[in-house]
This record gives structure tokens, sequence and C-alpha cells, in this order.
């Protein structure tokens, strides 16, 4: 009986954390701790956007990061002076410790000045995306 009830509660804790863990992935938001930092073309191996920057961290084997690439495309393409661009985490350390990047693919919105305004990490909606665009326009 009590192997059960372990078994039970163990299957409900797991439940739960991955219902919370899919609800916030991909999640376009404001961190405190992302306020003020400014990236420019240096860091990032490429020309900031005249409206905006998206930039993608992403690694080799992350399928995420393939579609994260695709999402991120259109909208650069939809969006006159937005520019995407991807950063591959595993060569850019410094970068990712400075910026505290966790998992690939995180995805930061830029503004004109190369401040950060917006963060997703995993997979974000385009809408989302397109929304975090309009703060950061």
């Amino acid at each position: 009986m009590t192997g059960l009830v372990v078994c039970v509660v163990v299957l409900a804790a797991a439940s739960a954390y991955g219902v919370l863990h899919r609800r916030r992935g991909g999640r376009v938001r404001v961190r405190g701790r992302d306020g003020g930092k400014r990236l420019g073309a240096a860091e990032l191996g490429g020309d900031l956007g005249e409206r905006a920057t998206l930039v993608q961290f992403s690694s080799a084997f992350c399928a995420p990061c393939r579609a994260t690439r695709r999402v991120l495309g259109e909208v650069a393409g939809m969006v006159p002076g937005v520019q995407h661009i991807e950063i591959d985490a595993e060569d850019h350390l410094d970068l990712v410790r400075e910026l505290d990047i966790l998992k690939t693919p995180t995805v930061l919105v830029l503004d004109a000045d190369g401040r950060v305004v917006r963060r997703a990490t995993g997979l974000p909606r385009k809408a989302d995306v397109i929304a975090a665009l309009g703060e950061a326009v």
C-alpha cells in the first residue's frame, strides 16, 4: 500500500512539473536582470537592425533551434528594419555567461540601441515575437 501511495505522489509531482515547464517555455517576457544591458555589433558578430534585432542563441544538436530560426526569419522578413542574428552558444561562452543564457534556444529582443527589452526561452510563438517587437520599436 505504501509503495502505491509513493508511486501516485511521484506521478502527480512529475505531471505538475511537466505542465508548468510546458506553459513557461517559449514565453516572451521581461527579466529584471536584463534591464540596461546593451549589446553591439562587436559582441553579436553582425550589424544591429535599424528598428530592432532578434538575437537567437542556439546549439548544434538543438531541434527547437531550427524551428526558432524559421520563426524569427519569417518575422524579420515581415517587419522592415528588423535583423535576425543567430549565435552558436558553444562558440561564445563568455557572452552566454554574461547574459545568463541557461538553455537553447534563447531569444533576446533588442531595440535599435541594442538594449535587451524582452527574452524568450524555448520555441517562441510568432505572435509573441511580433508583440515583443512592438515594444522594442
